[in-house]
């Protein structure tokens, strides 16, 4: 693992800088990069999707302990250090890509290593990454939606992004994301970070992050795609009470004529607002509609 000087030692090598509009902030306090790998339970035959390198100083750390690492860096100067940092390492492939498609698609070259490395390997994919605070939560989503699962993610990110995945009903950060993690596992805040931490030091404070998924949480909701369509129809009209907004209903959910039986069955008050409704409240009108497709 790399300090910060040895950081900048490596960009001024190949005439480079941090990228602001990149959002690059470079995790220098060794002690918790170490407190991160620890934290990620990392078990034999392993893979680490690790989103955002740099340098390669994470990966280093990571590549002494997992089976593979399979890193995906977005910047072509900043994925050209890392590669030759990492040159040693057969267990690290790099890649050179934005990790997302679209914001509900992963890249399919970051998928098909990932599922290839898996087959090699037969272990769990773990998400373990300083992650760019621009794709953090787009890429824990569809890592939670499939179809490439994360069993475990343990991350920095921004933290009011920490603070919206824990978040709970009548919480002004209360939202789709808290919403997705507490029906398919558990969230919690490790720790909190300063911005002195990083270099160079971002205007926000981070946090460290620690999702485990639960595969009888998981089992409970009948179709994935129903229930983020559900979320996102409720909690993408706040203002409006629940029985309004089943007038904006699209995609799947536009055939649904019996809302009012729905709600009731759910037992769930229509005249609400979408953000006093729990988790569960989501699952139970997800899973109704779904068995009315």
């Amino acid at each position: 693992m790399q300090t910060k000087n040895e950081i900048e030692r490596l960009l001024a090598t190949a005439g480079q800088s941090p990228n602001k509009q990149l959002g690059q902030h470079f995790l220098i306090d060794l002690n918790l990069m170490r407190i991160l790998i620890d934290a990620a339970g990392i078990r034999p035959g392993d893979v680490i999707l690790e989103v955002g390198p740099g340098t390669g100083s994470l990966t280093e750390g990571l590549a002494d302990i997992a089976e593979r690492v399979i890193a995906v860096e977005y910047d072509t100067a900043l994925a050209g250090v890392a590669r030759y940092q990492l040159r040693e390492r057969p267990n690290v492939e790099l890649i050179n890509a934005d990790v997302l498609s679209t914001k509900h698609e992963l890249c399919p070259q970051v998928s098909q290593a990932a599922q290839k490395a898996l087959a090699q390997t037969g272990g769990r994919l773990l998400l373990v990454s300083n992650l760019p605070y621009h794709v953090a939560a787009a890429v824990m989503a569809n890592l939670i939606v499939g179809p490439l699962i994360a069993e475990t993610m343990t991350v920095t990110v921004q933290r009011e992004v920490a603070e919206r995945m824990t978040a709970g009903p009548g919480d002004g950060l209360y939202g789709p994301l808290s919403i997705l993690m507490a029906v398919t596992g558990s969230v919690r805040i490790l720790r909190k970070l300063p911005p002195s931490v990083f270099w160079p030091m971002p205007q926000v404070d981070s946090a460290m992050v620690e999702f485990i998924r639960n595969s009888a949480k998981v089992a409970r909701i009948i179709d994935i795609s129903i229930f983020q369509q559900v979320v996102a129809l409720f909690m993408g009209h706040r203002r409006k009470t629940l029985r309004g907004c089943t007038k904006l209903g699209h995609e799947g959910l536009s055939a649904i004529a019996d809302w009012d039986a729905i709600f009731a069955e759910a037992g769930i008050d229509p005249g609400q607002r979408a953000e006093r409704i729990d988790p569960d409240g989501f699952l139970r009108l997800a899973n109704l509609c779904s068995r009315r497709q």
